[in-house]
């Protein structure tokens, strides 16, 4: 049995950030630096009026330790602004 932080698996990831330049930019290097690859991204255009947004990423297959590294760094930013959701996605096949 592996320790849950050396699991390997994908991950979902919902931010609710600042809708800003740049705020893409500083979370794809947080997680290029902990060795986590994106496999599909979604940031919708915001509300008239609104100044936030959520961007939803899919990951690669990576160690868990590794995701919850990112996680902590990239919510440190102040553009983030909600608690970072995080399921792991299991392969069914």
């Amino acid at each position: 049995m592996l320790p849950l932080a050396e699991i390997v698996s994908s991950y979902y990831l919902r931010l609710r950030v600042v809708d800003q330049p740049g705020v893409l930019a500083d979370i794809a290097r947080i997680l290029a630096d902990q060795r986590i690859s994106i496999e599909a991204m979604i940031q919708r255009e915001p509300d008239e009026g609104e100044e936030q947004t959520d961007i939803i990423m899919l990951t690669h297959q990576t160690v868990e330790k590794n995701i919850d590294a990112a996680i902590a760094k990239i919510g440190q930013l102040s553009v983030v602004k909600k608690k970072i959701i995080r399921l792991r996605m299991e392969s069914l096949g």
